[in-house]
């Protein structure tokens, strides 16, 4: 199995109208249209890249994404419009290792501003078993990659470092509009801090600390607030579980007071509903935001990553 296929949910990327940011307005099959513009042009690979540089690059920017809505960001393939718009544009934002194409593309470009968000941060192993517990991993081990998980925005400590790096990189590259970008870099930030807060308030007293995913989307998330995160196909949201896996997760989930099976909002519910109704659990879902669409529980990260703050405390049970 490609291994970035493993690393990668199933959650379509960025519904643009969904949104309600002007700018992205050009993130379709041809954004080759909307860069080379007055304004500062930046490709971002998928939408949390893409989120990023919307919000620290405010009016002086023109964000385009090489994703196209409802498209993994996994199965990018990129055209020859959008090989040309990135050489056109003024930097590219991008997540190294996530999206071949991207990478190949960025590498052969000779566009002067190349921001890696993996280099702004630090990556980690995950896989089935993450957070309270050594991360334990399949026989699909990423040669490319060393089982890293690329899901660091999911962290708002993480997603907020990379911010700060991206805000440096804009300073840099575009330094008429320097003081725009520090001050929109510091209040992303400010929101970010305060999401962690959320989090850490809302995660610090539950009954349990164990959560069921169908995949290890959540690592990172689960470090950070002190959980553990049992993944039904580990880092391949695509697999099936072997029968002795769900026997161990119905076994596991009995002894930890587990009563939710997570899944994606875009992903076949169809094993954690199976799972569910043999332990007798319920099901909700637990979004990692890949992209935003009608079916999101929410309209952007912020409002997303609320959304499965309160999924995960109605899950662990708050006391």
């Amino acid at each position: 199995m490609n291994v970035r296929r493993r690393l990668i949910s199933g959650t379509a990327v960025a519904a643009v109208t969904a949104l309600g940011l002007g700018t992205l307005s050009a993130c379709s099959s041809d954004s080759a249209a909307a860069t080379n513009t007055d304004k500062f042009d930046v490709v971002a690979s998928f939408y949390p890249m893409a989120f990023l540089a919307e919000q620290i690059g405010g009016d002086h920017v023109n964000v385009t994404s090489l994703t196209e809505p409802g498209q993994e960001p996994h199965d990018l393939e990129i055209s020859a419009k959008q090989t040309a718009a990135l050489q056109e544009s003024d930097a590219v934002l991008y997540l190294k290792d996530l999206q071949p194409s991207v990478d190949d593309a960025v590498a052969q470009s000779e566009i002067k501003t190349k921001i890696d968000a993996a280099s702004l941060t630090t990556l980690e192993k995950h896989g089935n078993e993450v957070g309270g517990h050594a991360a334990e991993h399949d026989d699909h081990e990423n040669e490319e990659l060393s089982g890293l998980d690329p899901h660091i925005w999911l962290d708002p400590v993480r997603y907020s470092q990379v911010a700060e790096g991206v805000g440096k990189a804009f300073e840099k590259a575009d330094p008429d509009h320097a003081a725009d970008y520090k001050t929109n870099t510091a209040a992303l930030v400010k929101k970010l801090d305060a999401l962690n807060t959320q989090f850490k308030d809302g995660l610090a007293n539950t009954r349990t600390k164990v959560f069921v995913t169908t995949h290890a989307a959540f690592g990172y998330l689960a470090e950070r607030y002190g959980l553990t995160e049992e993944a039904i196909n580990g880092l391949d949201p695509e697999s099936e579980p072997s029968a002795a896996r769900v026997k161990e997760l119905e076994k596991m989930a009995k002894a930890d007071g587990v009563t939710t099976v997570f899944y994606e909002t875009l992903v076949s519910d169809k094993t954690a509903k199976t799972i569910a109704s043999d332990a007798n659990l319920k099901t909700d879902v637990l979004d990692p935001i890949e992209g935003i669409t009608k079916k999101s529980r929410g309209t952007d990260y912020f409002s997303v990553q609320e959304a499965n703050l309160k999924a995960l405390k109605t899950a662990l049970g708050t006391k």
